[in-house]
């Protein structure tokens, strides 16, 4: 009866959904290894979340926007693909203030963040938290209405700090994942006969505290260029919530936001992060990365959202060639579990699984006309061969052993505000002129990573368009 059962799940997790224009996602997606997936075998229904859970669906989405803050009206369900729900969703986004010198030397500004968190709970909680209700009488005797979402509707009304957003997202505490959850897998370590998730002592703090100060996250060295956004809730707050947040921070544009399905939450736990500023003399944070390290269960899993070096000269690409190779030598987690034996990992390289987005900005290594012609021809492949990333990573010059999938939609970068066509076809200057290129991209490192879909949403928001990716993540078995 076990092998019968295994061959159906082989044969199971072997078939291939029909892949189709997702809303308003380019029709020339990737889908590279689309599964079916079901509650039956991942066992994430809410009614029966336990240690059978094999693998999580996760979303991931980059987006340069350009400086501008979104208004309330901004509808993020097909970004989101909120149609096909995922159980995270890592949301990496750039230049959500306008890199300039009171931004980057000044107080950081969290207006915008906060925003973006509205309109995030908005979409993923879509069902949970909307409400219509008629706002006020006009002169034409009928009614207006405003979208009211619980806790959100007055971030568009009024300046609200990033931690009053953020608390109005969070199901639980903050301190609830940032120690070691041991604990939470002891049913399943006496099941196993085994040690606990990562052979770390035990919490002496309902076993999620893991002897870490409340703001352990942030050491010395990455509170000067991050603020971290998350803050404490009570118990038993927003529980309406489908999705809960639980990690947002901002380093001056950049910002990350990680939200998960809130039955899931009892698996998370060692939630950390991490900033490297490599912007202006390589020390300010307009350019760099947040990292984001997390274990589920006992698979360590870290997202890194990056903003690289500009410019499309040539040599610039080892400019981000560098930026990489920085991060990944000195992005260091904070230690949470005391243990000598503790497997939790404190290096990006260290973790189970990786996955890495952001505005790369790396280029196209073609003249403005040739690429031009290139993309009037649909000439990916042509396009491709010149892209500087790819060049980059089969010269062994960076990222080593990281994937990407393959890229069947238009350049993301760079468009004229509000429109459809690339700044280079409305902007006669050939010093402002940018050649497109698709700056905004997605890699995962490690094994057991499976990517569903790697897409561009058409927005006209800013001059980038945002790029998703889905990965069925699998996890470290509890037998292995």
């Amino acid at each position: 009866m076990t092998e019968i059962k295994k061959s159906f799940i082989h044969k199971f997790l072997s078939m291939r959904m029909n892949s189709g224009n997702e809303g308003k996602l380019t029709k020339n997606s990737y889908d590279p290894t689309e599964v079916e997936v079901s509650s039956g075998i991942r066992v994430l229904d809410s009614m029966a979340i336990n240690h059978d859970v094999q693998s999580l669906r996760v979303f991931t989405a980059t987006w340069n926007v350009g400086g501008k803050s979104p208004s309330s009206d901004l509808n993020l369900d097909n970004f989101l693909q909120v149609h096909c729900q995922s159980d995270i969703y890592i949301l990496g986004f750039q230049e959500i203030v306008p890199l300039n010198a009171g931004n980057v030397l000044a107080v950081e500004d969290n207006g915008s963040a906060a925003k973006w968190l509205s309109l995030i709970s908005q979409s993923l909680n879509k069902s949970t938290n909307i409400d219509y209700c008629p706002l006020k009488r006009t002169n034409t005797n009928s009614y207006t209405f405003e979208r009211m979402c619980s806790g959100s509707s007055s971030m568009f009304l009024q300046r609200t700090s990033l931690k009053a957003a953020s608390r109005a997202f969070r199901s639980e505490s903050r301190r609830r994942f940032k120690g070691c959850n041991c604990t939470v897998m002891e049913s399943e370590r006496k099941s196993y006969g085994r040690d606990s998730c990562f052979t770390c002592q035990k919490s002496k703090s309902n076993g999620f505290d893991g002897g870490s100060s409340s703001d352990e996250d942030d050491s010395v060295n990455n509170s000067v260029v991050g603020a971290d956004v998350s803050t404490a809730t009570p118990p038993g707050k927003n529980q309406h919530l489908r999705y809960s947040l639980i990690k947002s921070k901002q380093m001056v544009g950049i910002f990350v936001t990680i939200w998960v399905k809130k039955e899931l939450i009892p698996y998370i736990g060692h939630l950390r992060t991490s900033c490297i500023s490599r912007g202006i003399l390589g020390y300010l944070g307009n350019k760099g990365c947040i990292s984001v390290s997390m274990t589920f269960k006992q698979t360590s899993l870290c997202f890194v959202s990056s903003h690289l070096a500009s410019g499309e000269k040539e040599g610039d690409e080892l400019r981000r060639n560098s930026d990489v190779i920085e991060i990944l030598k000195s992005t260091q987690f904070p230690k949470i579990c005391k243990m000598p034996n503790s497997k939790v990992p404190d290096r990006i390289l260290d973790h189970d699984r990786v996955i890495w987005l952001g505005d790369l900005n790396y280029r196209i290594a073609l003249s403005y006309h040739e690429t031009k012609k290139l993309l009037e021809q649909n000439s990916w492949d042509a396009l491709l061969s010149k892209d500087q990333l790819k060049m980059e990573r089969e010269a062994g010059r960076v990222f080593a052993r990281w994937k990407e999938g393959k890229i069947y939609f238009p350049p993301t970068y760079k468009y004229s505000y509000n429109s459809d066509l690339y700044a280079g076809d409305t902007i006669t200057s050939k010093s402002k002129r940018r050649t497109p290129a698709w700056c905004d991209r997605i890699l995962w490192y490690g094994e057991g990573i499976h990517q569903k879909s790697y897409t561009r949403w058409e927005s006209r928001f800013s001059d980038h368009r945002p790029v998703c990716a889905t990965f069925l993540v699998f996890l470290q078995n509890l037998r292995d």
